[in-house]
């Protein structure tokens, strides 16, 4: 299969909601790789790559997320994949001065 990647920031009430454990759930579920973190400003920004249709899943299931959440937006960059994960993970909150 096509292998891709995608980096997603999510806007919206997805903090403080389990985003980020539900986002690891499916993508564990679906067998994409990457990491899922929260922002300083309020949104979650995810990396996934892995299959091209398990990625798009992962992608279309941002746009509603968990139950829980409120999703105004997603933003999608798709970039190459350089098979650097393997497993997916939640990171520490970016900080704003641009730290991890």
């Amino acid at each position: 299969m096509k292998k891709t990647r995608a980096h997603l920031y999510i806007t919206g009430r997805v903090q403080g909601v389990s985003f980020r454990y539900y986002t690891l759930q499916e993508a564990q579920t679906v067998g994409v790789f990457g990491w899922v973190r929260n922002l300083w400003d309020g949104r979650v920004e995810v990396l996934f790559e892995g299959d091209e249709g398990a990625v798009d899943h992962m992608v279309q299931w941002c746009h509603q997320g968990p139950g829980t959440a409120v999703v105004d937006k997603v933003d999608v960059l798709w970039e190459e994949p350089a098979d650097e994960f393997s497993n997916f993970r939640v990171r520490m909150t970016a900080q704003a001065n641009g730290g991890v």
